[in-house]
């Protein structure tokens, strides 16, 4: 495989094979029930934006599964041999996607690999703003946290929940979702994070049966040394007509600003600037 071709693939060996390679058994749990777990990180012009801390969230996730630990060194082979392999003239951004399995259903290995595509330009128009619908979850976000066996906190992979929501969304008219819990409390998006601006200060909900974001962390320490405010906070839905501005937080994305919630207008916020070149959009100013 050549490093033109926009789509690269990794073992842990870090040897890269050809995308159309088969690299899973008919009987993988990964594909028979979903049974594994992955995180996506950016990478912009050959570096790979905070490759340990998404290391750290797939260790988390793997635990969470009762999966065997994640070989960190492996997959930072993998990750280097990508970087290395990838033409970074012709996709200056590209999104590096790290999979483990729990592998064949009757006994053996997980299956992991890693593997680099660049942003598609659809994500890239959604850095410009992005309508949402409101979409309940079906339940508290307490009773997820106390409940492990839904796994809380984990990157897994089955998706196919937040992937219904995503259809759901656009077939409604809309490019993505908020999930909320019965009682209205607003949770995040069905693979993003959500932060909203109350009054200059910068809000996002608590993190109770909620994914932590790597981009919503990168934005906390940043927030930190710019000297502006960023917390946790139980928000109801009702909020999202007080607020100056809201956004939808991810790898790929990095922020989005909401543009609408459930076809009324949100404002775009006087901090979006801000928020932006904290985390390194490019083209940000």
């Amino acid at each position: 495989m050549t490093a033109s071709v926009p789509q690269l693939v990794a073992l842990l060996d870090g040897s890269l094979v050809d995308v159309e390679t088969p690299l899973l058994r008919a009987d993988d749990l990964g594909v028979v029930r979903g049974d594994g777990v992955f995180d996506v990180a950016s990478c912009r012009a050959g570096h790979v934006i905070d490759l340990p801390a998404h290391l750290d969230r797939l260790a988390t996730s793997a635990r969470i599964l009762s999966l065997p630990e994640p070989d960190r060194a492996g997959y930072e082979r993998a990750v280097a041999a990508l970087v290395a392999a990838w033409d970074w003239d012709a996709h200056p951004e590209a999104t590096v996607r790290l999979v483990e399995t729990r592998g064949p259903e009757f006994g053996g290995d997980a299956t992991c690999w890693a593997m680099m595509q660049p942003v598609s330009d659809a994500v890239l128009r959604e850095r410009e703003g992005v309508r949402v619908v409101v979409l309940d979850r079906g339940h508290e976000a307490e009773e997820t946290s106390e409940l492990p066996w839904l796994l809380p906190g984990a990157k897994s992979l089955s998706y196919g929940i937040n992937m219904a929501a995503k259809r759901w969304a656009k077939a409604n008219g809309a490019d993505d979702a908020i999930f909320v819990t019965p009682s209205g409390r607003l949770l995040e998006g069905p693979t993003s994070a959500l932060v909203v601006d109350l009054d200059g200060e910068l809000v996002t909900p608590k993190q109770d049966g909620i994914l932590p974001s790597t981009t919503l962390r990168a934005l906390m320490d940043a927030a930190t040394e710019a000297g502006l405010s960023v917390r946790f906070d139980e928000l109801p839905r009702e909020v999202l007509s007080q607020v100056r501005g809201a956004w939808l937080l991810s790898s790929g994305r990095i922020v989005a600003p909401i543009l609408s919630v459930d076809g009324v207008d949100l404002p775009r916020s006087p901090l979006h600037g801000q928020v932006a070149r904290m985390l390194r959009v490019p083209g940000a100013e």
